[in-house]
């Protein structure tokens, strides 16, 4: 390395370390005491496995007998889920005048009442995939739908974290969401209720708020948001009720926005696309915005196109078709 180079190298490295000092909380890092998010997003993976059996088998591995990949499966999962679990809690203040053998203890039951959820979130995403079956005519099969709808992937993941969040574990319900919302484009938050039969169609751009409540046979398309009205009044907000109700067989058409925590969208009705919403709504009520207005502009300010037709003449031609 050039003499120079290598002295200013050492003049910034100085000057970091230097700022390091000066106690910015982006500047606790000791990686031992947090959980991992790598192994965080490995957990999920794995977590996919037993929730589809047969869909995320980790094919490296050769063995015959389901009670013996399952047995090998779980052992692996419950043991770094149990360590991150007691990373995170070291981050809630529940237990910050625990000892380390009671801050394990407790890991360790969380974990094991985790598990226990296992068989009622396999049934909850059953019906989230015969939901996208039956609400899908695009979809060929629920074997498509399963290895490729990031709707039923963000609403599993989601189902997942949920327990976690339930169990009110720190951090791992965010760290899994968000690896879901990376991947999908949905964002959901761990503390939102999904009821059954959920269906998320297309899925990119929807934001979903941590105390929503969506019930049974609830359809949304891309785009829409379930959020709060306003979050000015930051932690003084915590715990309250900030996001809408959705009752059952509720249809939500994209870009619509539902928000406020008294919000509630009645049993059976559809809202329509682009719709702001921030009052409740009636059961059996449909909503949709009137008389929008469409502006065509071609781009010549006399009006007129080359061809010396103005642009309402050029619309009604197919020309127009092969212009846009």
């Amino acid at each position: 390395m050039d003499k120079i180079v290598e002295q200013d190298v050492e003049s910034i490295v100085d000057l970091i370390l230097q700022d390091y000092k000066n106690g910015k909380d982006i500047d606790k890092i000791n990686i031992f005491n947090k959980p991992d998010k790598a192994k965080v997003r490995d957990l999920v993976h794995k977590l996919l496995q037993i929730i589809f059996p047969g869909y995320f088998r980790d094919k490296s591995f050769k063995v015959y007998s389901a009670n013996n990949s399952l047995s090998v499966l779980v052992e692996d999962i419950f043991f770094h889920l149990d360590k991150q679990i007691c990373l995170a809690l070291g981050f809630c203040n529940k237990y910050a005048d625990w000892d380390e053998s009671r801050i394990k203890e407790e890991a360790h039951r969380i974990c094991v009442a985790f598990f226990q959820q296992i068989p009622k979130i396999r049934a909850y995403v059953e019906t989230d995939l015969q939901a996208a079956l039956d609400g899908d005519p695009a979809a060929g099969c629920k074997e498509e739908i399963i290895l490729a709808y990031p709707g039923l992937m963000a609403s599993t993941i989601n189902r997942i974290a949920h327990e976690l969040y339930l169990l009110e574990v720190p951090l791992l319900p965010r760290l899994m969401t968000e690896y879901a919302h990376t991947e999908t484009g949905i964002d959901i938050h761990p503390g939102a209720t999904l009821g059954k039969f959920f269906f998320i169609d297309h899925g990119t751009g929807i934001v979903v708020g941590e105390t929503a409540i969506i019930g049974d046979n609830v359809k949304i398309y891309q785009g829409v948001t379930i959020g709060a009205l306003s979050t000015r009044g930051g932690q003084k907000l915590q715990g309250k009720k900030r996001h809408p109700t959705i009752e059952d067989n509720v249809t939500i058409y994209s870009g619509a926005s539902i928000l406020g925590g008294e919000t509630v969208i009645g049993h059976d009705s559809v809202i329509g696309g682009n719709a702001f919403i921030t009052t409740s709504i009636p059961s059996n009520t449909r909503v949709s915005i009137k008389n929008q207005e469409l502006e065509y502009k071609q781009g010549y300010t006399d009006g007129r196109n080359k061809k010396g037709r103005n642009t309402a003449e050029l619309i009604q031609s197919e020309e127009w078709y092969y212009m846009i």
